[in-house]
């Protein structure tokens, strides 16, 4: 599913609200997880998972064209975990351990 796809979804499942305001929720919603996430801050979302942004050191990497070593700098990275209830459902109501 794309954005628009689930601003659509949102759209049609409450017909009392108008599909601009339904588009701006949606990007408020985004807008307001990224913010949190660049200031380092985890994002749950009781259910459905958490966000949360690791940090990757620098390191020595290859180059798998040529084999050259090469230098990668450190980054930040966005990692998601997903919640108790959306694992239970995909797995069809079982948890497997």
């Amino acid at each position: 599913m794309i954005k628009s796809e689930l601003i659509h979804r949102i759209a049609n499942a409450n017909p009392h609200l108008y599909h601009r305001d339904v588009e701006r929720i949606v990007k408020v919603v985004f807008d307001e997880i990224v913010e949190a996430l660049s200031r380092g801050d985890r994002v749950e979302l009781r259910g459905f998972g958490a966000f949360t942004v690791k940090h990757r050191a620098s390191r020595q990497g290859r180059n798998p064209r040529t084999g050259k070593t090469v230098s990668v700098e450190e980054k930040f990275v966005p990692f998601f975990k997903t919640g108790k209830e959306l694992r239970e459902r995909l797995n069809g109501g079982k948890e497997n351990h």
